[in-house]
């Protein structure tokens, strides 16, 4: 298992930063990977909310299926990865800080394991992830701003 990590500072209440964050459905406006996603139930994200989406990571396309398996507002978002590709994110999530003038710290981390052949690329992925990082944290920054 390989961890990759950001954080990066919004310009917004933590409040605001966390309802946006929290509606994983949002992901599609900071991450190009996303094609599509959906969430299931219906109405706000809460304990066991599953978000499944469509991505294209180099190359491929895959269908993730991700469980809200921690939410505690406006400070911590967790998930699992319980969809079956090569290489999950075994746990993901969001900390969220306020800072002074109603600013928010995020970090966001995932846990990236692999598995059968993707325990060969799990490593490939994590360098791509840590890589982009902070590329990652500034979209995230500037989707929210624009919210």
């Amino acid at each position: 298992m390989a961890r990759f990590e950001a954080t990066v500072d919004i310009d917004r209440p933590v409040a605001e930063v966390f309802a946006f964050l929290a509606d994983g459905e949002n992901d599609r406006k900071f991450s190009p990977r996303v094609q599509a996603i959906s969430k299931q139930p219906a109405g706000p994200t809460a304990f066991g909310t599953v978000f499944r989406s469509t991505v294209k990571d180099a190359g491929m396309t895959t269908r993730r299926e991700f469980r809200i398996s921690d939410l505690v507002a406006p400070a911590r978002i967790r998930w699992n990865e319980v969809s079956t590709n090569l290489v999950t994110a075994r746990e993901g999530g969001y900390h969220l800080e306020p800072l002074a003038n109603g600013r928010t710290r995020v970090r966001i981390f995932n846990d990236l394991e692999g598995h059968r052949l993707g325990k060969l690329l799990v490593g490939l992925a994590v360098a791509a992830a840590r890589k982009d990082a902070p590329a990652f944290g500034q979209r995230i920054k500037a989707a929210v701003e624009a919210s």
